[in-house]
């Protein structure tokens, strides 16, 4: 009597329906749905918010509102913020009487730098919001540029009496960008030191 093996057919038949049914499940769901949001930008900076204090700023509250208004169109990771009151400022805004100066940045959330609106300036014609946006420049980080055009922020009063740009240019408005990039990014050389920006 001849015994037949048994057909190794159906056994192949189900392997390879089991084994197209999975591919067919895997393209199923590696393919985008038709109704999925778009992709979200591969990396957005983070926003850092840094408050000011204008409490002592006496008659330069508006001009410093203008400079802070100045460098938030200006910069999108950086956010300057009027303080609440009882709030800790990283930026002190103190009017005096001599010429402007400011502690060189970059100030993170938590440290202090000061700026100091200085009136002989203002005496001498120099225009208030450009005053206030270049000296929050240096407590970005940014150092003085001098002699400069007027279309240079941090040229300061090298732009002369007749300037009145309170907007910073492209790479200065890069190099805030840059110093705040992230917390680990080093404090340029000299940060700390109070600049003075008379003529």
């Amino acid at each position: 009597m001849l015994h037949r093996r048994p057909s190794a057919m159906p056994s192949r038949t189900a392997a390879r329906i089991l084994v197209g049914a999975g591919a067919l499940a895997l393209s199923t769901s590696l393919a985008p749905a038709a109704h999925a949001a778009p992709a979200a930008p591969q990396r957005l900076l983070a926003t850092t918010t840094l408050y000011y204090d204008d409490s002592q700023a006496a008659e330069f509250k508006s001009a410093v509102a203008a400079g802070a208004a100045a460098w938030n169109s200006s910069v999108q990771n950086v956010r300057l913020v009027k303080a609440p009151a009882g709030r800790r400022a990283e930026i002190r805004v103190i009017a005096d009487n001599g010429w402007p100066r400011a502690t060189l940045g970059p100030v993170r959330p938590g440290g202090q730098v000061t700026v100091w609106f200085g009136r002989q300036a203002v005496a001498e014609g120099y225009n208030t919001t450009r005053i206030a946006s270049h000296e929050m420049g240096h407590s970005l980080g940014l150092p003085d540029r001098k002699p400069g055009p007027c279309s240079s922020l941090m040229s300061g009063s090298t732009g002369g009496v007749s300037c009145t740009n309170a907007l910073p240019n492209a790479s200065e408005r890069a190099a805030v960008e840059s110093n705040y990039a992230s917390a680990a990014v080093a404090a340029p050389a000299g940060a700390g030191r109070i600049l003075v920006d008379a003529p």
